[in-house]
């Protein structure tokens, strides 16, 4: 058995309760109000690797080294590209289309008025996620995403340039590490679009893992704790139906809870150490405890939109890029996280909005 550790500063990232989110109850803490230790036992299930799986990735460090753009008007050249321009105005190719209404090929012509778009640009490098990106400047990664106006799959590329929110808490070059830190929080919006490592432009996402090939091939699955972090292809549609990932009563139902509070998904009660069964087909987009309030985490990644969360978990038995089946078994059922008693987060997201997961699941009898 392997403890994976809540990691501070460089490594973690702080999370805090999202304004009108009502996850469970106040935050479990062990009695010298340190956090709660998530385990990950993967030797528990025959169907998974022998050795407990790896951390889900480790960010690479990134120096904050945006440049400041003017706002400007470019008047197209004989011989300009789209990406040529970009470069001579350190803008945002993808922008400057958006902002112009260029679609593909992005066909454009001499004499043809640009508006560049200006605002701080950060230069992407390899294998930078956009979680790493918004915490090295201390931003929210969701009003990245709105600004630059990123899509699924939300894999970045690297030389990409991406426009960051104008108001900052202070120049990220000259904030401590405990600052930033205070200044970025993390949702499961932002794990969905911000956690892919950038790509070069030439290269494409890997396969997500087939441990059960390799199981039946006999074969000793990688181990991916010693490899770089890799873009991971998710399903591009979605097949079949959601199942209940566990059995228990229901605690906290999906919607409003007054006084402005919501929850965007359903909690279940069930024992310390319940297996927490896949409610579908997919791809482990995540599996980890960055997110305090939910503890232990997974997040499923369906297609066509569709993932689940299943958070509060004590034990994980995936890690990301694998391929699961419904009715796998991804972890176990725990108190991590801001909860007082074991049970299970459970939420359903299409186009990265929370439903209501009663709507999607069969009918308890």
């Amino acid at each position: 058995m392997r403890k994976i550790l809540f990691l501070f500063l460089v490594f973690s990232v702080s999370a805090c309760i999202p304004p009108g989110r009502d996850y469970g109850w106040p935050q479990n803490r062990a009695a010298d109000g340190s956090e709660p230790i998530l385990q990950t036992d993967a030797s528990v299930f025959s169907q998974s690797p022998d050795e407990a799986p790896p951390p889900t990735w480790t960010a690479q460090a990134v120096t904050p080294n945006a440049v400041k753009v003017e706002d400007s008007t470019y008047i197209v050249k004989p011989g300009d590209t789209l990406r040529g321009i970009a470069n001579r105005t350190g803008a945002s190719s993808e922008l400057i289309a958006a902002t112009n209404n260029l679609t593909a090929p992005y066909i454009i012509r001499p004499g043809q008025k640009l508006q560049i778009t200006g605002g701080r640009y950060h230069g992407v490098s390899g294998g930078e996620t956009g979680i790493a990106i918004a915490r090295a400047y201390g931003v929210p990664w969701r009003d990245v995403v709105a600004l630059n106006g990123l899509e699924e799959p939300f894999i970045l590329r690297v030389g990409q340039r991406l426009l960051l929110p104008a108001a900052t808490p202070m120049d990220p070059q000259r904030m401590t590490i405990e600052q930033r830190a205070a200044a970025f929080d993390l949702d499961i919006d932002d794990i969905v679009t911000g956690s892919q490592p950038a790509l070069a432009s030439a290269t494409t996402a890997d396969e997500p893992s087939d441990w059960r090939k390799a199981i039946a091939q006999k074969e000793k699955p990688a181990k991916t704790a010693t490899k770089k972090p890799a873009a991971i292809i998710t399903p591009s549609a979605f097949s079949g139906r959601f199942n209940w990932p566990v059995e228990g009563k229901l605690l906290s139902s999906f919607g409003s809870k007054g006084g402005g509070k919501v929850n965007d998904g359903l909690n279940i009660a069930v024992a310390k150490g319940t297996p927490i069964r896949a409610s579908a087909d997919g791809v482990v987009a995540y599996s980890g405890d960055e997110i305090g309030v939910f503890g232990g985490l997974i997040l499923l990644n369906h297609g066509d939109g569709w993932v689940t969360a299943y958070g509060h978990a004590d034990k994980l038995n995936v890690t990301r890029g694998q391929k699961i089946k419904a009715g796998d078994i991804i972890g176990l059922a725990g108190d991590s996280g801001y909860v007082q008693e074991p049970q299970l987060h459970f939420e359903i997201r299409k186009d990265r909005k929370p439903v209501n997961p009663v709507s999607h699941l069969p009918k308890r009898t």
